[in-house]
């Protein structure tokens, strides 16, 4: 037995929550969860907007039977082609035989890919501001392409003014009771969007100012993402917050030291860097061992705050694995307008620094103070450069 969820007058919430998986994509921890995001407009023509994880299709299909009563669905509109919504199209039509796809060509070339049992299936491409009559309502389609997927589209309905906006404005997180952000406590799911923006969406900057300027002219009262709570209170903050993101301008004053550390004597650099930016007076210091946590949550307080201190020692005249992997993903996300220090260790051999100067050449930040160079032990005097090396970022990010 499943409750109908009105959203508003003849639009339901049938989405669903994975308290399972533990990874997103395979790779990035939830330990919150995440919901799949689906939405049913009663009409002349029934209208179904994306689909869920194929894990979840079971509860899915409850929900959707629940507010059915005996109805067909006539339309699927298909924002975004990946499968935690995209994966239980094929189910669906089964069926509902009849029921016609919405999509644009991206879409179409996605879906028979994933799909080729329904090549030749009813289908209607549209085309950027086309509009669809479901009845009463009707659908206006404007294209998102890469945020984060290039066929993705967002749908705005102009009675209730509402915009179904693919995995655009999301997070991670279950929605616990509600789905609506009114009705329940939305103070936990901030840092999880921070980590989902700098995960899913970071490397897609451009696009995403693209979108934000093009749905700016807009009447928007509610948005539907497919990830997250249903936002009507917090619209303004939420678009505000990708904003900023996709513009890479850091939220706050603060420093992120990120270490690697086979036997201490490089972490021993970072606690005296951490220091160092306290005594300048930075409160907003965070120092994370890359063995340890993993690369979502560093990535996620780099888009946070604006100074990054990396600290790692030399591995098979290299650097150490994790600091390589966690490098590539912030040069991969194209982050920009950070201040960076760099400290590398090593018993015979410097590669570390080596490989720590070529990333500061090619994320272009602006590089803090000389680098600090540290062989063997960790001396008085390699201290006292890396608290020194803090404190210079500390009085950098403050003025």
């Amino acid at each position: 037995m499943y409750n109908k969820r009105e959203l508003v007058k003849d639009i339901y919430y049938v989405g669903v929550n994975d308290r399972q998986k533990k990874l997103f994509e395979n790779y990035i921890p939830i330990p919150n969860g995440v919901a799949y995001n689906s939405y049913l407009i009663l009409d002349e023509k029934v209208t179904l907007i994306d689909t869920v994880d194929v894990s979840m299709v079971g509860l899915f299909m409850g929900k959707l039977e629940a507010v059915l009563q005996g109805r067909k669905i006539d339309y699927l509109v298909v924002n975004h082609m990946e499968p935690d919504h995209a994966g239980s199209i094929g189910l669906l039509k089964q069926l509902y035989p009849d029921l016609c796809i919405i999509g644009n060509a991206k879409t179409f070339g996605m879906l028979n890919g994933y799909y080729p049992q329904l090549a030749g299936c009813r289908q209607l491409v549209v085309k950027e501001g086309e509009s669809v009559s479901l009845g009463k309502r009707k659908l206006t389609f404007y294209m998102a392409p890469m945020v984060h997927w290039p066929e993705v589209m967002v749908a705005y309905e102009d009675t209730d003014k509402i915009l179904f906006s693919a995995d655009a404005f999301g997070t991670f997180g279950t929605l616990d009771g509600d789905y609506l952000d009114e009705n329940i406590n939305t103070d936990k799911y901030w840092d999880d969007m921070r980590r989902y923006y700098a995960c899913i969406v970071g490397k897609f900057g451009t696009a995403t100012q693209a979108a934000i300027k093009k749905l700016s002219a807009l009447e928007i009262r509610l948005i539907c993402s497919t990830h997250g709570p249903v936002l009507k209170q917090n619209i303004a903050k939420v678009v505000g917050l990708f904003d900023k993101w996709s513009r890479y301008e850091a939220e706050e004053k603060g420093l992120v030291i990120a270490y690697a550390s086979m036997y201490g004597n490089t972490q021993q650099l970072a606690e005296a860097a951490a220091e160092g930016a306290v005594a300048a007076g930075l409160k907003n210091v965070v120092v994370y061992n890359v063995s340890k946590t993993d690369a979502s949550y560093i990535l996620a307080d780099i888009f946070r705050y604006n100074g990054v201190i990396l600290a790692a020692p030399t591995y098979m005249n290299e650097i150490y694995p994790l600091m390589d992997s966690l490098m590539h993903k912030i040069e991969q996300r194209g982050i920009l307008n950070r201040s960076l220090g760099l400290m590398g260790s090593c018993t015979w051999a410097g590669g570390a620094l080596k490989k720590l100067t070529a990333f500061a050449d090619a994320v272009k930040w602006e590089l803090v103070s000389n680098p600090v160079d540290n062989k063997q032990g960790v001396s008085a005097d390699d201290y006292q450069k890396a608290f020194d090396l803090g404190m210079a970022m500390g009085q950098k990010l403050l003025q």
